[in-house]
């Protein structure tokens, strides 16, 4: 063990690395059910360099990595090791904001930096984040942008890699590379950002897009040094509406055809549990007070106006999107039972107040999420909550989110299971309920496509092809296996 960590502190200092019992338990284990196992140490690079010389260590002694780069608390398991003697390289001290371009409408940044960190930087050059819903103060751009959460403006998501520009990384095997247009570009950084090139390009090198390895590899094939975003322009007017329904057939049908003719920027949807879990001030009386006020489903979108003709542009969306709900027989309105939509898109679309929105109910939260398509949306559902009652979780008390992806081409389906953590029933039932519900979904055809956890025997066993082809590149990328072994089908 001495041996290990005076070999950190060489690289890294004496103070960047630790082995005290109280830090090591805090990475031993987060809010999933994945099994905790303790790391041997916790190391803190503050570049490129440090880290290069980290993970070529880590390879001539054969010593697992787990890289870090959001704070606590995290929740699907991808930051504790899966076996013992693994060092955690927390990236937290990384902090730059290497560029910024309000005329590309790109960002570049280090690990460490946060969506509250960034937001403010990149507010200053009228652009605005195309964020996931709430994120905590805690969580690294990069990180959220490599797991591919899902975003908030699906009108602006082309893809699913979306809006992760080019990426440096560090492979398992030590070496460094460039994708995208940092690498087409050539020649350093700076070379880079004074060639004019689109940045936020994610592409290449040549016709192979590198950036979809680290992408969902939860740490499995190396370390992201830096990353860029596209970032969308601040809007000049904007005009939020709340849909309310009893009916999600309805508010699911009224959101594809908004989508489908390119409206709203901003588009989700939740259920009154999380809703109210949002909002509420005070506990438990907001929150009661809030969820009786609600329908059962409300969608929120967003109708913008920019630099050139904002009020024109915005007069015939309203026009479009009045036909619409007319013809599906819903009827967007400013506000719902003294809950104004203006008030909502301020909540909505900064990190989330203190503490985690997903913790103020009960203090503890599973997550149960998949892609599918707009037409098998009610159906998921139903499976859920069907399988909530049959485990004695009370349904109404789950959280739903529902997110269009990719211009509504798909749909992120997530249910958050609130729990008590200190009650041994409230933890048993919970855990039954997310196994066997995230089994029986994947046999009605949900896409998990971020296999977190339990989820990777359940998603790798049934496809042998693709569990082989991953580990070939694997063997490219990382070939002594350092990087967050045990992860995924490794």
């Amino acid at each position: 063990m001495a041996t290990q960590k005076d070999a950190l502190v060489e690289i890294v200092g004496s103070k960047n690395v630790t082995d005290d019992l109280e830090t090591l338990g805090t990475y031993s284990k987060d809010m999933s059910f994945v099994p905790s196992v303790k790391p041997a140490c916790v190391v803190m690079p503050k570049n490129v360099d440090e880290i290069q010389a980290i993970v070529k260590w880590a390879n001539q002694t054969a010593t697992p990595l787990v890289p870090v780069s959001s704070g606590a608390p995290h929740f699907r398991g991808d930051t504790v090791p899966s076996v013992g003697g693994a060092v955690i390289v927390n990236l937290s001290r990384m902090k730059k904001i290497l560029w910024l371009s309000g005329r590309q409408g790109t960002a570049m940044f280090e690990p460490g930096v946060t969506f509250g960190e960034l937001q403010q930087k990149v507010e200053q050059e009228g652009l605005r984040l195309n964020m996931p819903l709430l994120p905590r103060r805690s969580k690294s751009v990069v990180g959220s942008l490599l797991e591919r959460e899902p975003v908030t403006m699906p009108k602006f998501h082309w893809e699913d890699g979306d809006p992760l520009g080019g990426t440096e990384v560090i492979w398992g095997s030590g070496d460094l590379f460039r994708t995208g247009a940092l690498c087409i570009v050539g020649g350093t950084m700076q070379d880079a950002i004074e060639s004019g090139s689109a940045l936020n390009w994610p592409k290449g090198p040549f016709s192979t897009d590198y950036y979809k390895i680290v992408q969902g590899a939860q740490g499995t094939m190396g370390i992201v040094t830096f990353g860029s975003m596209r970032c969308e322009r601040l809007p000049s007017v904007q005009e939020p509406f709340l849909v309310g329904s009893l009916d999600l057939g309805k508010l699911s049908e009224f959101t594809y055809w908004l989508l489908r003719r390119r409206l709203g920027e901003e588009c989700l949807l939740l259920n009154n549990s999380n809703l109210a879990a949002i909002l509420a001030k005070k506990w438990p009386e907001d929150y009661m007070r809030l969820k009786d006020a609600l329908p059962s489903w409300v969608l929120f979108f967003g109708l913008n106006g920019y630099e050139y003709f904002p009020e024109e542009r915005i007069a015939f969306q309203l026009e479009i999107m009045a036909d619409i709900a007319k013809e599906v027989g819903v009827q967007p309105v400013k506000a719902i039972n003294g809950i104004a939509a203006a008030e909502l898109l301020k909540v909505l679309f900064q990190p989330s107040e203190e503490p985690y929105w997903k913790l103020r109910c009960k203090g503890a939260c599973e997550d149960i999420f998949f892609l599918t398509t707009y037409e098998k949306i009610s159906e998921l559902v139903e499976v859920v909550y069907g399988a909530a009652g049959r485990y004695g979780y009370p349904a109404a008390d789950m959280g739903v989110y529902l997110q269009p992806t990719v211009q509504g081409c798909s749909w992120h389906c997530e249910f958050n299971l609130f729990f008590d953590p200190n009650s041994s029933n409230e933890v048993d039932k919970v855990r039954q309920l997310f196994v066997n519900t995230s089994e029986a979904l994947i046999s009605k055809g949900a896409y998990f496509s971020r296999p977190y956890g339990l989820w990777a025997d359940m998603v790798y066993r049934r496809d042998a092809e693709t569990t082989a082809g991953l580990r070939k590149v694997k063997g490219i990328f990382d070939p002594k296996n350092v990087m967050n072994p045990g992860k995924l089908c490794f």
